[in-house]
């Protein structure tokens, strides 16, 4: 830079300086501290059965809580299905514990098994994993799951926002199902598929991605909505899925997801509820 008289003074610059000047003052209780943190993210994935390798056929993934309460209100219930894993994490959005007693409106992850079918499992998943945690959930949940015979079905839900079009998003009637698979999935899906340049992001991208490499067949599910909470219209744009050579003999009675998707509406509304 020039000063005031002319003559040319060279500024000093700390480009590149300030990431080598960290590296050389952490202490060591900052490193303590970043071994707690790392340690407090770490994924604990629960299970109370005996197989240290579960045999499976079919496993669905419900990401979100909208999908997760499809799965509530269509597919699970006490009689046919039993618990057999839960997730603990922790980060900054959400945290969850091992309890399996939960509510509509509660951060959780549950699996479960189908009693007249055990190589049937189902995941509900309506808590955040974090981008840092995403391989950990991966690794431990597909992990303890044998990949021969193995089918993924995800459900999950996005901002109408996010999807990509000519048209305006302002025309567009939500929500709507979009699909996306795996190369290795041959079975016609129940809706049309994602266009480019859609993509899809989060845990659902991650399992997604997971079973390409693994050359899992796998089928994604994605309702773009312009809701967040849990919510009537939203839940049922996945009841096309009921129609799947899958869901449909797990599908229950008709009457009976009415009242319990009501019953599931009545808690969030509560939950949501603000007195003054």
């Amino acid at each position: 830079m020039a000063t005031f008289f002319g003559e040319v003074v060279v500024a000093p610059s700390r480009a590149g300086l300030d990431e080598e000047e960290e590296a050389r003052e952490e202490t060591p209780e900052d490193r303590e501290i970043r071994r707690e943190i790392e340690k407090k993210r770490e994924i604990q994935v629960l299970w109370n059965c005996a197989e240290e390798s579960l045999v499976c056929s079919r496993f669905i993934v419900a990401i979100g809580r909208n999908a997760a309460a499809f799965l509530s209100s269509f597919i699970l219930d006490s009689v046919c299905w039993e618990v057999i894993g839960v997730v603990k994490l922790w980060n900054e959005w959400c945290r969850t514990s091992s309890s399996t007693n939960v509510l509509p409106t509660d951060s959780f992850c549950l699996f479960y098994r189908l009693i007249s079918d055990p190589t049937v499992l189902l995941c509900q998943c309506s808590c955040y994993v974090a981008e840092d945690q995403q391989f950990q959930w991966l690794e431990k949940v597909f992990g303890s799951m044998q990949k021969k015979g193995l089918q993924v079905t995800i459900l999950s839900t996005c901002p109408v926002a996010d999807y990509k079009t000519q048209e305006s998003t302002l025309t567009l009637v939500s929500p709507f199902l979009k699909a996306l698979k795996t190369k290795e999935f041959q079975e016609q899906v129940c809706c049309p598929l994602l266009e480019q340049p859609n993509i899809v992001r989060d845990l659902p991208a991650a399992v997604l991605s997971y079973c390409q490499v693994w050359d899992i067949p796998a089928v994604l599910y994605q309702c773009y909505t312009d809701v967040i909470k849990l919510d009537t219209v939203t839940i049922e744009a996945f009841k096309p899925l009921l129609s799947s050579e899958l869901l449909k003999s797990l599908a229950k009675d008709a009457s009976e997801s009415t009242k319990i998707l009501k019953k599931f509406l009545t808690a969030s509304e509560t939950h949501n509820n603000i007195y003054i």
